[in-house]
């Protein structure tokens, strides 16, 4: 009698739990074209900022948007540049 040990987990999940996704070449370039020639389709996602912004007629929303995303936007680069700043500090002695 023998007894084979099947794998329990699925072969697109690794063992930490994270699904791993792998993108083929003519996959990928494929999907970018979709994005390139369709660009409707992104930017659907700003719908409802876009009529937030043009429902207001003092411009403070508009502004308050802009500053989130700034701010959205700055602070990976901060991170970034405060853990290249250490492991400088830390490689230089």
């Amino acid at each position: 009698m023998s007894t084979k040990k099947t794998n329990l987990i699925p072969s697109s999940v690794s063992r930490s739990g994270s699904l791993n996704i792998s993108l083929g070449r003519k996959s990928l370039f494929f999907l970018l074209l979709i994005f390139f020639i369709f660009p409707e389709v992104s930017n659907a996602q700003c719908a409802m900022c876009r009529a937030v912004v043009e429902s207001e007629t003092d411009g403070k929303t508009a502004e308050g948007i802009n500053n989130g995303i700034v701010y959205l936007m700055a602070i990976p680069y901060i991170l970034v540049a405060g853990l290249f700043f250490f492991i400088y500090k830390k490689m230089k002695g």
